[in-house]
């Protein structure tokens, strides 16, 4: 799950503010951070009575009446004096005084480690960057070397927590993900996976791992000094990975990282019984992060590009192209394609997007820089190749993860809508929170296509509270349908009337952002009722059973605000498989957008509703300028 949160700076220092979805803005002050991270409060425990009624109000615009007056039942039944409600909140707020984040151990086993599915697609986010006019693959190595210098120059002020701490109108927000994403990986079990951390233990990694034509190296980025290789330095390592893996033959062992975690757990055991495919295993894991060097794909038009691009980020395009060169597991894996395609594509587990999108912004601003550091006169050792014993059940493993990244890569559509027309400034010049605009644009595109709303799923960040990680906004709202309706409604001809329901709606959006990013969300109360639930009782209570909750819980937009200074964005899979992946990054005068659908699922169609998406917004636009002109 993504956040909302954004930022707008990289260095140190107090920095001009960014919004959140709040009014209040999120800034950075330079100090050390795990000062703070023990005076951070504890995630609250919101009101049983506060969350199920606010629950009921979700339900309203998705349901029969029907059905509601039979859910109204079952949840006076779950919140009678002494019932099973009552139990299982004092059980929860139990919990909450016992740990110090009641949430964050379910949360990452039960969104991520539990999860069967594989992380390509359906966990992982990828991020396209700007395109990079690279003239050949001695530009690819120098946008390689800057890239991987100013990831270490990051990792330097990790080392020495010197991070600026994040503040929200005025109390400080936890840092603790930012200390997750170098050196970790994910590694598979055979019915739950783990994430490992090595930079935690006595011997930290300095070194980190580069894949070229599926073939992995371990590549020492730090002089025996302990100072970091120069760019020049780094260029020429990269050179002699790419001259000793030019045949492009090799096993893809990276594709067997794609496929269905148990089916992986299986053939990483089959995989690591051989002590030199261990070892190979064990260099990649403990890697600081991943760099793919990427063969070029076909070319396409300008139109296509990036949604290419955002293929390539999310799948690599398939075992006939990139998708075995990667190591999915890693947190981490920065992507350069010859043809000047790059970004990267993240493991979920241990972090959210914006730990990812401030090291993104701090890479970029620091590859802009001249470089000013004497590249000392001492002879690198051979990058080591990791060598891999492939047996007949293994080379049988790697045919099966081809096609089974094979029928993903075909199945998935990706569309990125660079909206040009206008950014977040308009809706401010209408006093309007930029994303509970583009939330109702989204409702609007998908109200548009399919002539009903559907429940809707947005990220938030609960960063305020110590292990935060995020709650979701359930955006589609009784308000958000009143709007969505009265907009092609032929009886409806006051535009006045139109812009007032809008205006409703983005407020009541920002009420249930306010409350969500203050602990008081319901997603993640009803998840944790359950958990107790599950572990508590010999059966689920029935209000969890009830097909309103399903209905509910099925989030056929499931989107994210990714909020990035660089010209970004951001891409996820669906939550569903009817459903959509939308996730955004609002700059000043333009907003991109990446959408994804299933091409199995008929119902869906990333590009219609892309194009939905854009006339709403357009439409949205004309309305409030009509209105102010006549006021």
């Amino acid at each position: 799950m993504l956040c909302v949160l954004t930022r707008t700076a990289t260095r140190t220092g107090l920095v001009k503010p960014c919004r959140l979805l709040s009014p209040l803005p999120v800034v950075q002050i330079s100090e050390r951070p795990l000062v703070h991270q023990e005076s951070l409060p504890k995630l609250p425990v919101p009101p049983l009575q506060q969350t199920c009624s606010r629950y009921l109000a979700s339900l309203e615009p998705l349901i029969s009446a029907e059905e509601m007056t039979h859910t109204r039942e079952l949840m006076d039944e779950f919140l009678r004096p002494g019932g099973i409600g009552e139990r299982l909140q004092k059980s929860l707020e139990r919990r909450a005084r016992k740990t110090e984040n009641w949430l964050s151990d379910w949360w990452m086993q039960w969104s991520y480690l539990d999860s069967r599915m594989p992380v390509a697609m359906y966990t992982s986010p990828g991020v396209v960057l700007p395109k990079m006019h690279l003239q050949d693959r001695q530009g690819q190595m120098r946008f390689a070397a800057k890239l991987i210098a100013g990831v270490l120059d990051f990792k330097s002020m990790i080392d020495s927590h010197t991070l600026p701490v994040e503040y929200l109108g005025g109390k400080p927000l936890c840092m603790d993900q930012y200390y997750q994403v170098l050196s970790s990986c994910r590694i598979p079990g055979p019915k739950r996976d783990t994430v490992v951390n090595y930079a935690v233990g006595k011997t930290p990694p300095t070194h980190i791992t580069v894949v070229h034509n599926f073939q992995f190296f371990v590549l020492d980025v730090y002089n025996s000094d302990g100072s970091p290789l120069t760019v020049d330095q780094l260029y020429v390592q990269l050179e002699k990975i790419w001259n000793s893996s030019l045949q492009s033959n090799k096993e893809p062992v990276g594709i067997l990282t794609s496929n269905h975690r148990n089916t992986w757990g299986k053939a990483y055991n089959n995989l690591i019984k051989d002590k030199t495919n261990k070892e190979s295993v064990r260099a990649i894991q403990k890697s600081i992060f991943t760099v793919c060097l990427d063969a070029p794909k076909p070319r396409v038009s300008d139109e296509m590009y990036f949604n290419k691009v955002a293929a390539q980020m999310l799948h690599g395009g398939g075992s006939r192209w990139n998708s075995g060169n990667r190591w999915f597991d890693k947190t981490l894996q920065f992507i350069i394609g010859e043809d000047g395609s790059c970004g990267l594509t993240y493991e979920h587990a241990p972090a959210e997007g914006p730990p990812i999108v401030f090291l993104v912004d701090h890479v970029v601003d620091y590859m802009k820089r001249s470089e000013m550091v004497r590249t000392p006169m001492i002879p690198l050792a051979m990058p080591q190749k990791l060598r891999f014993n492939i047996t007949p059940e293994i080379k049988k493993d790697i045919e099966k993860a081809k096609q089974n990244m094979n029928i993903m890569v075909n199945d998935l559509d990706v569309r990125v809508l660079n909206f040009t027309h206008y950014g977040r400034k308009f809706p401010r010049s209408h006093k309007m929170s930029p994303d509970a605009f583009i939330q109702m644009a989204l409702q609007l595109a998908y109200y548009r296509m399919y002539q009903t709303c559907c429940p809707t799923y947005e990220s938030a960040s609960l960063r305020m509270f110590k292990l935060g990680r995020t709650e979701a906004i359930r955006s589609t709202t009784t308000e958000s349908l009143q709007f969505t309706k009265a907009m092609d409604d032929p009886s409806k001809q006051v535009q006045s009337e139109k812009a007032a329901l809008l205006e409703e709606a983005i407020k009541v959006h920002r009420k249930h952002t306010h409350m969500a990013i203050h602990g008081q969300g319901i997603e993640r109360h009803m998840l944790g009722l359950r958990m107790i639930a599950i572990e508590d009782l010999t059966s689920l209570p029935d209000i969890f059973m009830d097909t309103s909750f399903a209905v509910a819980s099925h989030f056929n937009l499931y989107t994210s605000q990714v909020g990035s200074k660089t010209d970004c964005v951001m891409c996820l899979g669906p939550m569903v498989p009817d459903g959509y992946g939308i996730c955004y990054n609002p700059m000043d005068d333009h907003i991109n957008f990446a959408v994804t659908a299933f091409n199995s699922c008929e119902e869906t169609n990333a590009t219609r509703l892309s194009q939905f998406l854009e006339d709403s917004l357009l439409d949205m636009k004309t309305l409030l300028e009509q209105v102010s002109k006549t006021q």
